[in-house]
């Protein structure tokens, strides 16, 4: 059974730093692109990052470009994202995701993506 488990979120203060990962178990994922998304209360899931199986074709949100960076591990099938420079607007629940598509490119969208993990909550206090 294909798993996805986040982990690393936390409260931080505004310009701390937090390191989020996701670990997949069930399948390799050395050929499939992988996304961050996040929630906050009251809004609909929106995409944070993305990155193709090999790691070379990789997207971000605006509002995370320079601050976020998106990698990966495909021989310890874990996903990263490391995030700098944390804003209040930072703040809600982050979920990561695989497509089971093999090589497919990178999606943007929730629909992309067949597999999620259970979320971790980044806070970010001003």
């Amino acid at each position: 059974q294909v798993q996805l488990v986040e982990s690393g979120g936390g409260l931080v203060q505004a310009g701390g730093s937090l390191r989020l990962s996701c670990a997949a178990s069930g399948r390799t994922f050395s050929r499939n692109a992988m996304g961050w998304f996040r929630q906050a209360p009251g809004k609909e899931r929106e995409f944070v990052a993305a990155i193709s199986g090999n790691g070379v074709v990789i997207y971000y949100v605006d509002s995370v470009k320079g601050r976020f960076t998106i990698s990966r591990d495909n021989a310890k099938n874990t996903m990263y994202l490391q995030m700098n420079s944390l804003k209040s607007e930072d703040t809600a629940v982050y979920y990561c995701a695989a497509d089971l598509r093999d090589h497919g490119v990178p999606g943007r969208t929730v629909r992309t993506y067949d597999n999620w993990g259970q979320g971790t909550q980044v806070t970010v206090s001003s």
